[in-house]
């Protein structure tokens, strides 16, 4: 099974009700305006939704609230960084107060894991002549 499935019923729904802190991400890193890097929003990896997904990175950006838990948090973290991804959290209050700090961390790690040679893409393009 691949570890990007196809989009979650609930993703639709996700997109729509985004947060504030949601939403003055997504402005910031839409149509590869952060790094020239791609971002999804509400990607489904294993059986959960991430916020963000840099999938050529396999970098996942979760933007928390107060309605996160730090026991359903962890178990959410071990699975994802078990499907091979890496997971950055920030909470609300970071994003919408310094968005340019926020940006400057997940920069770095999309450049540091751009890096690494070693790590397969979840999404490997056709060989010649297919698709």
């Amino acid at each position: 099974m691949p570890a990007i499935r196809p989009t979650h019923p609930q993703a639709r729904r996700l997109r729509r009700d985004a947060t504030d802190a949601e939403t003055r991400f997504w402005l910031e890193v839409r149509d590869r305006r952060l790094g020239g890097f791609k971002f999804r929003r509400q990607a489904t990896i294993g059986s959960y939704v991430v916020d963000f997904l840099c999938a050529e990175c396999r970098l996942a950006v979760e933007i928390d609230g107060g309605q996160h838990g730090e026991e359903v948090d962890r178990k959410r973290t071990a699975s994802i960084e078990g499907s091979g991804y890496r997971l950055i959290r920030f909470w609300n209050n970071d994003v919408l107060g310094n968005i340019d700090g926020v940006l400057r961390i997940v920069l770095q790690a999309l450049n540091a894991a751009q890096r690494q040679p070693d790590a397969p893409s979840p999404n490997p393009l056709p060989q010649a002549g297919e698709g």
